[in-house]
C-alpha cells in the first residue's frame, strides 16, 4: 500500500516536473498556471473578452496567461497599445508563425500572405506594394466611389422588393461587400446567388469562429490534438478549397493577360513579378494567392459585420437614424448621390458611424502579434518570439478616452461645437506599421452604404422581434447576432 502511494506520488511529481510552467524574471505578471491547461480554465473560450477585462483590473494593463505552456502577454489600454505598436513598433510588430490561423492559410500556398507574415523585408515589399497598387485601382477617389455606389444600387432594388415586409439582412452586406472587393482583386462581379460569392462568404464566417475560438484554442494549446478529425479541420479544408479557386482564377486571367497593361490586382503582381525576374525573393504566384485571399477576406467579413452592427444600432435607436437623415437630406438636396467627400459636410452622421465602429468592436483582439528581439515594455522584460495579443476592446471602451465608453453615443465623437472629432483612443484599425490595409476602402464603403440607404429608406426594428441583443458573437472579426429588419421607403427618397 505505502509503495503505491509512493509511486502515485512521484508520478504526479514527475508530470508536474514535466509540464511546469513558469515566468522569467521581470515577465509581466499574471495568473498562476495549471500543468498542461496553463490558464485555459480561467477563460470563457466561447468569448473571452470579459474575462479578459476582469484580469486586467488584478494585474495591470499588461499582464501574461499561459495557453497552455505557452505564455503570451495582453496588453490593454491606450498607453500599453501606443507605446508597443507604436513607439516600439519595430520591437512588437511580428506574426508568431506557429498558429492555427497560420497552419490553415498556409496549408496550400506555402505563403503567408500579408497580414500573417513576419516582419521582414519580405513583408514590407508586399505591403509596400499592396499599398500602391490598391491606391491605383482608385482606393480613396472616384472611380473607387463608383464601384461601390454599382453595389449599393443592386442592394436597393434587392431591399425594395421587402419594403414595408421584414428581411434578414446577414448574408446580403457580406455578398455586397465581398463583390466590391472581388472588382479590385479580379476585375470581376458575382451574381449573389453565384458559387462563387457563396462559398467565401460561408468561408470567411465559419473560419472566423473556429480560428479565434474555442478549437482554435485548443489546437494551439495542445499540439499533440491537431492532427485528429476535431472540428478546426473544418477551417484547415476551406482555405484549402478557397486557394484551389484562387489559381483556378489566376490560370484563366493569365491566358487572356496583356503584361504591363494590368486590369486588377492579379494583373498588377504578375506584371511585379515579370518586372522582377529571377530576383523575385519573397514574391511567388503562392504568395500571390495568399495576399488575394488577405484582401478579400478583410474587404469582406469586417465592413459587412461593420453593416450589420450599423442597422441594428440605428433601427434600435430612432431618433439618432431621424437626426442622421436630416442630415443626409439637408447636405445632398439636389445631387442624385453621395460622394466620399460630402463627409466633410455631416458632422454627426460621421460620428454616428465612427461610434457604430467603435461599439460593434469588430477586431476585438486585432491579429496577434510577435515580439521580433528581446525587448521591454512598461518595465517589464519580455522575450523574443513572445506572442502578443492587443486588445483593441481595453481602449475603445477604456474609461477616461470617451464621454460614454460603456453606452452607444455619437457624442463621443462630437466636440462641444459639434464638430466631429476623432479621439487617439479610436483603434478599430490596429495601429502601426500592422494598420489595416484596406482602411480607407472600409471608410468609403461605410459611408456611403449608410448614407445612401439611409436616404432612401426607414430601418425599423419589427415589433415581434424581442429585446436586441447587442452582445457580438465573437470571432477574429465579431459580427451581430442574427435579426431581421422591416423597412420602409421615405418619401424625400
Amino acid at each position: 500500500m505505502f509503495l503505491s502511494v509512493a509511486l502515485l506520488l512521484l508520478a504526479v511529481l514527475l508530470f508536474l516536473l514535466l509540464f511546469r510552467t513558469r515566468r522569467i524574471k521581470n515577465f509581466p505578471p499574471g495568473p498562476r498556471p495549471i500543468p498542461i491547461l496553463g490558464n485555459l480554465l480561467l477563460l470563457n473560450l466561447e468569448n473571452p473578452i470579459a474575462d479578459l477585462e476582469r484580469l486586467a483590473k488584478r494585474y495591470g494593463n499588461v499582464y501574461s496567461l499561459f495557453i497552455g505552456s505557452k505564455p503570451v502577454v495582453v496588453l490593454n489600454g491606450l498607453q500599453a497599445l501606443k507605446e508597443a505598436l507604436v513607439n516600439k513598433a519595430a520591437d512588437f510588430s511580428g506574426r508568431s508563425q506557429d498558429l492555427m490561423v497560420n497552419h490553415a492559410v498556409q496549408l496550400k500556398a506555402h505563403a503567408p500572405g500579408v497580414i500573417l507574415a513576419d516582419y521582414n523585408s519580405g513583408w514590407r515589399d508586399h505591403r509596400r506594394f499592396g499599398l500602391m497598387t490598391l491606391r491605383n485601382f482608385g482606393l480613396g477617389k472616384e472611380s473607387m466611389e463608383q464601384r461601390i455606389m454599382g453595389e449599393i444600387h443592386h442592394i436597393i432594388k434587392l431591399l425594395e422588393k421587402s419594403v414595408d415586409k421584414t428581411m434578414d439582412p446577414h448574408r446580403l452586406f457580406h455578398k455586397a461587400t465581398c463583390n466590391v472587393i472581388c472588382q479590385v482583386l479580379f476585375a470581376k462581379q458575382f451574381d449573389y446567388d453565384s458559387e462563387f460569392i457563396k462559398y467565401f462568404v460561408c468561408l470567411f464566417h465559419e473560419t472566423s469562429k473556429i480560428t479565434n475560438g474555442y478549437w482554435g484554442m485548443i489546437y494551439e494549446a495542445f499540439p499533440m490534438v491537431r492532427s485528429l478529425p476535431l472540428p478546426f479541420q473544418k477551417a484547415f479544408k476551406m482555405f484549402k478549397v478557397s486557394y484551389n479557386k484562387y489559381f483556378e482564377l489566376l490560370n484563366e486571367d493569365k491566358k487572356t493577360r496583356v503584361p504591363g497593361k494590368p486590369r486588377h490586382f492579379i494583373d498588377c503582381y504578375l506584371d511585379e513579378l515579370d518586372k522582377r525576374g529571377d530576383d523575385r525573393l519573397s514574391f511567388s504566384e503562392d504568395q500571390l494567392c495568399a495576399f488575394v485571399l488577405d484582401l478579400h477576406y478583410a474587404g469582406t467579413d469586417t465592413t459587412a459585420n461593420t453593416l450589420l452592427a450599423a442597422f441594428l444600432y440605428l433601427m434600435n435607436y430612432p431618433q439618432i437614424q431621424e437626426r442622421c437623415q436630416q442630415e443626409i437630406d439637408k447636405v445632398l438636396d439636389g445631387k442624385d448621390q453621395a460622394s466620399f467627400e460630402d463627409r466633410h459636410q455631416m458632422p454627426y452622421v460621421q460620428a454616428v458611424i465612427h461610434e457604430i465602429q467603435r461599439m460593434a468592436n469588430i477586431a476585438p483582439l486585432s491579429v496577434f502579434h510577435c515580439t521580433t528581439k528581446d525587448t521591454e515594455l512598461m518595465g517589464y522584460s519580455i522575450p523574443r518570439g513572445t506572442v502578443i495579443i492587443p486588445n483593441l476592446s481595453s481602449v475603445l471602451f477604456e474609461e477616461g478616452q470617451w464621454k460614454s465608453p460603456r453606452e452607444f453615443n455619437p457624442e463621443n465623437f462630437l466636440n462641444e461645437k459639434e464638430e466631429f472629432v476623432k479621439p487617439e483612443a479610436f483603434l478599430p484599425f490596429c495601429a502601426g506599421p500592422r494598420m489595416c490595409l484596406g482602411e480607407v476602402l472600409a471608410r468609403m464603403e461605410l459611408f456611403l452604404f449608410v448614407v445612401t440607404l439611409l436616404r432612401k429608406f426607414k430601418f425599423i426594428w419589427p415589433e415581434d422581434a424581442g429585446e436586441p441583443d447587442f452582445t457580438p458573437i465573437f470571432g477574429i472579426t465579431q459580427t451581430s447576432k442574427p435579426y431581421r429588419m422591416k423597412i420602409q421607403r421615405r418619401g424625400k427618397a
